[in-house]
């Protein structure tokens, strides 16, 4: 499909490494863009470095940790010195940190690791990729990994959600200040999505697994592949009028509002599940 070709497109991955990050990295490079990614685990630059090198395209793989002032402006240094533009950023770096408990128990370090990682670090390279968005002129398009928990609450993760609710807030008015040069600006909010990170097939007891299909609307939780076609949607000229705004990556699951299918098929509301679900 000619509006899915990103034939001499430059397109910035961050923690393109593994999971969503990869998933992305990759469907760009098969659409024939070129790609610099930013991933903080050598080993998995490693990996993404020689997939991506067999698609035909330029590639540029930096071990990076995007947390860092310092490190940002000299992955973007590499960048501008290989790219001169780019055309697409993905800001994909996030993660919950493993940092599960009830807020009034958070000390300061979590509280600022988390905000490092899923917040600071978009403001960051946004704001180093601009000038580098400018320069390739108008159509070009940042993009937010965001989650579904911008949108809803969820216990024991509160900095995690307010974080990702913030995305919300950044995209929405980084747009309106970028609009006249031809930038958009949006985000994808997925469902929980099955990657090295998370994994619910494993965290969801077993004798719990046959009623997942009944919990999302769309029967399954989501794959990286899946966040990939919404990134190439939104980065194409297929969304050319759509900015400020958030998909929601969820199989429906927000459109539930907390409904799901009993065991009889029946949708309720009421939890008819004994334990809490997971293995713990």
């Amino acid at each position: 499909m000619q509006d899915l070709d990103f034939s001499g497109k430059v397109v910035v991955v961050t923690g393109g490494g593994a999971g969503i990050g990869r998933a992305i990295a990759e469907a760009f490079a098969r659409r024939g863009a070129s790609l610099a990614v930013a991933e903080i685990d050598r080993e998995r630059c490693d990996s993404v470095r020689q997939v991506l090198s067999s698609s035909g395209g330029e590639v540029l793989v930096s071990c990076r940790d995007v947390t860092r002032r310092d490190e940002v402006d000299a992955f973007m240094a590499e960048v501008a010195e290989r790219f001169a533009g780019i055309d697409v950023l993905v800001n994909n770096v996030g993660d919950f940190l493993g940092v599960i408990k009830p807020f009034e128990f958070c000390d300061d370090d979590e509280l600022d690791r988390l905000y490092q990682c899923n917040l600071n670090s978009i403001f960051r390279v946004t704001r180093a990729a601009i000038p580098l968005l400018r320069a390739r002129g108008k159509g070009g398009s940042i993009l937010a990994i965001s989650s579904i928990e911008a949108f809803r609450g969820i216990p024991n993760c509160v900095a995690y959600s307010a974080f990702k609710h913030a995305i919300t807030g950044f995209v929405r008015s980084l747009s309106l200040e970028l609009g006249p040069a031809g930038l958009r600006v949006n985000a994808i909010a997925p469902e929980t999505t099955e990657t090295a990170q998370v994994r619910p097939s494993e965290l969801i007891a077993e004798e719990h697994q046959a009623h997942i299909r009944r919990w999302i609307p769309l029967e399954r939780f989501g794959k990286p592949e899946d966040a990939a076609g919404c990134a190439l949607f939104l980065a194409s000229e297929l969304s050319g009028w759509v900015t400020g705004t958030t998909i929601n990556l969820d199989g429906g699951a927000l459109a539930a509002a907390g409904w799901y299918r009993d065991p009889n098929e029946l949708w309720t509301n009421v939890p008819v599940v004994t334990g809490n679900g997971f293995n713990f």
